[in-house]
């Protein structure tokens, strides 16, 4: 990855914080943190984009800057009319930031809106004005520049040796920082080799700076935010702004140079020795490159100018990969898993105890590894919530409505590629909601309700699956109208005796709608079956129920992850197949007498409750004959218990989950394979599929 791609990537990041900050200003126009966010957000973007080329990204975002600046300082107000102007300036350069040259009809719409921002900006004068709202914003700054803290950081920063080969140029960085406070940099050569060594492409230099700020740890990180991966950078903390105690005093030149790594305490127990200042005696033996002691003697310097010590502060670094990386490690580890499995067999045939003591070994770190890669994609599901807020707001708007939304479960964590599928469906459920499911104001308070309906967007942890619940609490959905609809348009006959339960997932069949007219949210019948596909896709389940009056609920489960699970090996004939660990209840003996007396029936007993199930073999068309004594695999399915029956269980498998291709895409009951540890392939059956398959089957037999 590119390092414009890099600060792509982040800048994304930093517009979906900065619209985040917006919406939650307009619920709270008087938090300043979120107005810190929204600036630091623009302030960040700003000055990266100039250091990338970007330039007309960070002059449009140079302005939105400054009358944030003004908000800051208590100047300008937060009104609905500016989060109005955030939003749309987000949208806009997140469309800057795929055209770096920007066409006309794009800056047509740059322009446009620095005009509506600019209608903004006399108005502080009115504010201003005031005599006791400005002293009142005076004291509220003289209170808040009194309460920060100046704080001096040491940094050091080496560049990677081909910065300047892809287009980044450091200066841009060391003059970012001396806009944070008074700034000490003291340029090492000690790497610039011998000039018939040079290599002109190549940075060979390094800094170390000390830098004393009222900003926080987090406002130098933003500086180094798109080279962070690519440089070696370390901040410390040499200074924290408390005042000096008896007990301290000023650190010696040879603890500062060891604090940096740039000398050991033998070099410097010895250089001490030689009653010389230790700096020199460094210098002279050529220990120690001088540009290193200069600098120290620099950080010494300021560290008595400001007359504060700390104790040196070490910080956990978060290191940024690309996704694709991530995805080939999880193909390793799932190649890694397969031929652990394969040593398993190995050793249970050959019954060698070293032999079988390796295997549990490597059984135990495969394990470990692989949930600890799995760990590596998980992601909070947060990160997909965040930007609903913006979705309902926009759509309350345009319908006329008042709509709260209330997140929970935020922190809930899933597989990374699930979430970048669950989107879009996400999307779809809750337009509909907005759209199907909350009534107007009028009729809200018609029906007794309050004004403002609720849609309530909640997330929790269940056993292997997140389950995902879009509540409203709207007018809710009428049995009958559905039935009539479902006749209508020929899914169901007028004889069909279907549960309330069965009409309301009606919604989710293609070209099902009830919207009495069409608008640009919703009404052509479009997008709940593509919803429906979606989740199956990802192996989830989709259900909607519903109270007349009171709301409706659509309740999505997904598994934790898409790559490797925990499944239950059966043998059917000469092939194995695989069904989900998470699903199965028990398993059972099915005798052939038991078979004979059910006289063709489908159903088994079992403690008093009858559970219908699957013959494998006439499903997939096995020949030979079954055993004496078959197995019942018992899952449950939502509500319902289901069966299938099957030769023999194997056990237990660590199921890594391959692709069938194209020529086997669209198969109903299988969703995917795996291979087994002597290397031949078990399908994953799809069990809900399978179910749907038997009852429709069953349906219209009858």
């Amino acid at each position: 990855m590119s390092l414009e791609d890099t600060f792509r990537e982040e800048a994304d990041e930093l517009l979906v914080d900065l619209e985040a900050a917006m919406l939650e200003l307009e619920e709270s126009p008087d938090d300043g943190d979120c107005v810190d966010r929204a600036f630091r957000a623009m302030h960040t973007i700003k000055g990266s984009g100039a250091m990338f080329g970007f330039d007309k990204l960070a002059e449009f975002t140079h302005h939105l800057e400054n009358a944030f600046d003004l908000v800051r300082s208590g100047e300008l107000s937060i009104t609905r009319d500016l989060i109005n102007i955030g939003l749309d300036s987000g949208d806009h350069i997140r469309a800057m930031l795929e055209n770096k040259d920007p066409d006309a009809d794009l800056e047509q719409q740059g322009a446009s809106l620095l005009e509506r921002l600019g209608a903004l900006i006399p108005a502080v004068g009115e504010v201003a004005g005031k005599a006791e709202s400005a002293q009142q914003g005076a004291d509220n700054a003289q209170q808040t520049e009194a309460d920060k803290v100046d704080v001096t950081f040491r940094i050091r920063i080496k560049p990677s040796k081909d910065t300047l080969t892809n287009g980044m140029d450091p200066l841009p960085i060391l003059r970012e920082l001396h806009t944070l406070g008074p700034c000490h940099v003291t340029t090492l050569l000690c790497d610039l080799p011998e000039i018939e060594l040079l290599e002109p492409e190549q940075c060979y230099l390094s800094w170390d700076i000390v830098l004393t700020t009222d900003q926080q740890k987090s406002a130098i990180d933003d500086v180094f935010i798109f080279v962070s991966g690519d440089w070696d950078i370390r901040v410390d903390v040499i200074d924290d702004g408390n005042d000096w105690s008896d007990t301290s005093a000023d650190k010696p030149l040879g603890q500062i140079l060891v604090e940096k790594g740039d000398a050991t305490p033998e070099q410097v127990e010895h250089a001490h020795a030689n009653q010389k200042r230790i700096g020199e005696v460094l210098s002279e033996q050529e220990q120690i490159e001088a540009d290193k002691v200069k600098a120290a003697l620099e950080e010494q310097k300021v560290v008595k100018q400001v007359r504060n010590e700390r104790q040196e502060k070490k910080s956990v670094a978060n290191v940024k990969v690309p996704a694709d990386k991530l995805d080939t490690l999880m193909d390793l580890v799932g190649e890694l898993v397969i031929a652990q499995a394969r040593l398993n067999q190995s050793a249970s045939t050959i019954r060698n105890a070293a032999l079988t003591s390796i295997a549990e070994d490597m059984e135990r770190l495969t394990t470990e590894l692989r949930d600890n890669t799995l760990g590596l994609r998980m992601l909070p599901i947060g990160t997909t919530f965040a930007r609903f807020r913006r979705l309902v707001r926009d759509l309350s708007n345009e319908l006329g409505k008042e709509i709260e939304l209330i997140t929970e479960g935020a922190e809930t964590e899933l597989d990374k590629t699930v979430i970048d599928k669950l989107g879009d469906p996400l999307v779809h459920l809750i337009r509909n909601s907005i759209d199907h499911g909350i009534e107007s104001p009028e009729a809200r308070e018609a029906a007794g309700k309050s004004k403002k309906g609720v849609v309530r967007l909640s997330a929790i942890h269940s056993e292997s699956h997140v389950v995902i619940k879009i509540e409203d609490d709207g007018a809710g959905m009428n049995p009958d109208i559905l039935r009539e609809k479902g006749i209508e348009r020929g899914l169901i006959t007028e004889e069909a005796n279907l549960s309330d339960h069965e009409l309301f997932n009606l919604v989710f069949q293609a070209g099902f709608s009830t919207a009495k007219t069409i608008s640009n949210v919703s009404g052509r019948g479009v997008g709940m079956d593509v919803v429906k596909r979606s989740i199956e896709g990802l192996r989830g389940k989709v259900s909607i129920d519903s109270k007349l009056g009171e709301g409706s609920v659509v309740t999505v489960e997904l598994p934790l992850t898409l790559a490797i699970i925990e499944g239950l090996l059966i043998a059917v004939g000469e092939d194995n197949y695989v069904i989900p660990l998470s699903l199965v209840e028990e398993c059972i003996e099915l005798s052939s007498d038991e078979v004979a007396q059910a006289n063709g029936n489908r159903l088994i007993e079992i403690r008093g409750e009858l559970v219908p199930y699957l013959r494998l073999r006439e499903c997939f068309a096995t020949s030979g004959e079954p055993p004496e004594i078959e197995q019942i695999v018992i899952i449950r399915n939502g509500e319902q218990r289901f069966g299938f029956t099957v030769d023999g269980v194997v056990g237990q498998h660590q199921t890594v989950i391959k692709g069938l291709g194209k020529m086997y895409e669209g198969i109903k009951g299988l969703a995917g394979a795996t291979i087994l540890g002597d290397g031949a392939v078990a399908l994953i059956l799809d069990a809900p599929a399978l179910i749907k398959l038997a009852t429709d089957e069953s349906s219209s037999m009858h």
